[in-house]
C-alpha cells in the first residue's frame, strides 16, 4: 500500500519525537515485522551466517513482497543449514550451477552468483563482512558513506559484476537497500537483531525509498525531488537533532506507513504541528 501524504507542514520537534516514541513503543515489535525480508535474520544466532543472510535479503529487497520473500528464501534454503559454512565449501562454478536458473526482476543467476563469490572473497581477506566494513570506517567520519564506498568496492570489484545488487554510493544513489542491511546489523532492539557491536548507531542513515522520501518531504526534512543519498543525509540530520546516537531508530516503524491500514501520515503531522 503506498504512502500517500495529503499534506506538507512545519512540525514541532519535541511533539513529533513525542508522537514517534508512541509508535516505535507500540509498533517495534517482531510481531509486526512480516512481511519484510528482515524476518529471515531471526533463522540465525551465529553472527557469521546472519551477516551473510542479511546481506542477500538486502540486496533482494526490491519490487514486489511477496516476490522478494519468495527470491530470499529459494536463495538461503540452497544454502541451509549454514550460509557461511556454504560460501566456504563452494566455489564461482558451483554458486552459478545451482543458482542459474534464478531471477529476480533485473537479476539473473549470474549476478547472484558474483554476489555470493564475492562475499566469499570478502571473508577470505578479512574474516568476516563485519570486519571488512569496519575496516572501511575511520572514527573521524560523520556518517558511514566512506566506508560503504569501500565495502561496495571490495564486494562487487571494479567490473561491478553483481549489477545493481551491490549499491554504488559514489553514484550519488541513496543505496536504501545497503542502509537497510546496516540498520539489520549495527542496531539492535525488538526488531533489528544487531551483531556489528563496534560501528556506532549515530554514524548510520535512513533507508531511502519512495515512501521514506515522501515522508521526509511530509515532515519537512528535505524540499529534495530526488529520492538519492543528498536528501537521505538530510532527512538523516533532522532525525539527528532528535537522536543524535541513533538517528535511524524511527525507521520500521515509519514504513509500516506503508503497510497497515491502521497508521495514517496525515494524522500523525496533525499531532505535531
Amino acid at each position: 500500500m503506498p504512502i500517500i501524504v495529503k499534506k506538507r507542514s512545519t512540525v514541532s520537534p519535541d511533539r513529533l519525537k513525542r508522537e514517534l516514541d508512541k509508535l516505535y513503543t507500540q509498533y517495534n515489535h517482531r510481531r509486526y515485522v512480516h512481511p519484510d525480508p528482515l524476518e529471515f535474520l531471526f533463522s540465525y544466532k551465529e553472527i557469521r551466517d546472519r551477516e551473510i543472510a542479511g546481506l542477500i535479503a538486502s540486496a533482494l529487497a526490491y519490487g514486489r513482497v511477496a516476490q522478494i520473500l519468495k527470491s530470499v528464501a529459494r536463495v538461503l534454503d540452497r544454502m541451509t543449514p549454514s550460509p557461511y559454512l556454504f560460501l566456504k565449501n563452494s566455489d564461482y562454478e558451483f554458486m552459478y550451477k545451482e543458482f542459474k536458473d534464478f531471477r529476480h526482476r533485473f537479476a539473473d543467476g549470474h549476478n547472484l552468483a558474483t554476489l555470493l563469490f564475492g562475499i566469499k572473497n570478502i571473508i577470505n581477506r578479512f574474516g568476516s563482512l563485519y570486519q571488512c566494513f569496519f575496516n572501511g570506517l575511520s572514527e573521524k567520519d560523520e556518517n558511514i558513506v566512506r566506508a560503504m564506498r569501500f565495502f561496495s568496492h571490495q564486494l562487487a570489484g571494479p567490473e561491478n559484476k553483481p549489477g545493481h545488487l551491490v549499491a554504488r554510493p559514489e553514484k550519488g544513489s541513496a543505496c536504501k537497500r545497503m542502509n537497510l542491511f546496516l540498520r539489520w546489523m549495527v542496531r539492535k532492539d525488538r526488531v533489528d537483531p544487531g551483531g556489528w557491536d563496534n560501528i556506532p548507531p549515530s554514524k548510520l542513515i535512513i533507508p531511502l525509498d519512495t515512501h521514506m522520501h515522501k515522508i521526509g518531504l511530509a515532515l519537512n526534512f528535505t524540499q529534495r525531488k530526488q529520492a538519492n543519498m543528498t536528501a537521505a543525509l538530510e532527512i538523516t540530520s533532522s532525525f539527528k537533532r532528535m537522536i543524535p546516537d541513533d538517528p535511524v531508530r524511527y525507521d520500521f516503524v515509519l514504513t509500516r506507513f506503508g503497510i497497515r491500514n491502521d497508521m495514517d501520515m496525515d494524522c500523525l503531522i496533525d499531532k505535531t504541528r
